[in-house]
């Protein structure tokens, strides 16, 4: 059997073996998984603390997600500050995009209450991060998105006023970040 080739790799948990046939073609190399299992080796407690914490934030995010649906009314290089709670602009002919135009008929309704459950439609003036770079969303557009809370924003309506206004961010990583940051890791 002088035409065989057969190289293997030790030292990780996978043997690459080379047969004639598959040198001389341009087949990849076939894996040998190994059935030896290595120690894991134990993660510090303070890691798989943060670990649990992030799980528990993760969850909570998803707990919290709501629908934004509403009027744009101040655009700052983090997000949009949006009054949330116009519910009829989630009627079929505006599910095609996260973005109305302003020239789009609705209304709130006035007996509103925000559920306490999973998807449910976001009411009041709120703060919307890590939304879609396309299309541009202008002052007085109707934003529909789902978003998952994200902690609190202050909002400067008038130069000397502020106001603190939840945070919902668009994308679930950026809402966990963000979470972890604010409790201080």
């Amino acid at each position: 059997m002088a035409g065989l080739m057969f190289l293997f790799i030790c030292g990780t948990s996978a043997q690459v073996i080379l047969s004639p046939s598959a040198a001389a073609s341009n087949h990849s190399p076939t894996q040998a998984v190994s059935s030896v299992a290595k120690p894991v080796p134990e993660q510090p407690q303070t890691t798989r603390m943060m670990e649990e914490k992030s799980e528990q934030i993760r969850n909570d995010c998803i707990k919290g997600r709501r629908r934004i649906c509403g009027r744009v009314v101040q655009i700052v290089p983090q997000g949009l500050v949006v009054e949330s709670g116009y519910t009829n602009l989630l009627r079929p002919e505006l599910s095609h995009s996260w973005l109305a135009p302003r020239t789009v008929v609705s209304t709130r309704p006035s007996n509103l209450v925000e559920e306490n459950a999973p998807d449910s439609v976001c009411v009041g003036l709120v703060f919307v991060t890590d939304i879609p770079r396309k299309p541009r969303a202008g002052l007085y557009d109707y934003v529909i998105l789902p978003a998952y809370p994200a902690g609190e924003f202050v909002y400067t309506p008038v130069p000397t006023v502020k106001k603190t206004i939840r945070r919902f961010s668009v994308g679930l990583l950026t809402a966990i970040k963000l979470n972890f940051d604010s409790t201080g890791k």
